[in-house]
């Protein structure tokens, strides 16, 4: 379980780098959503629901 979840946010981090031609005007919104699922990953952890 716990790998799927680092392999998955190690991709999302690389998603939410705006580096592509095509992604540069996203702005802000790809990694605000990755905070907020880090976040949420997190609280779920330290109340021992994962």
């Amino acid at each position: 379980m716990y790998t799927i979840l680092l392999i998955l946010l190690i991709l999302l981090l690389v998603g939410a780098l705006p580096t592509w031609p095509h992604s540069r005007s996203w702005g802000y919104a790809p990694s605000g959503a990755l905070t907020l699922i880090v976040i949420v990953v997190l609280v779920l952890l330290l109340m021992g629901y994962l």
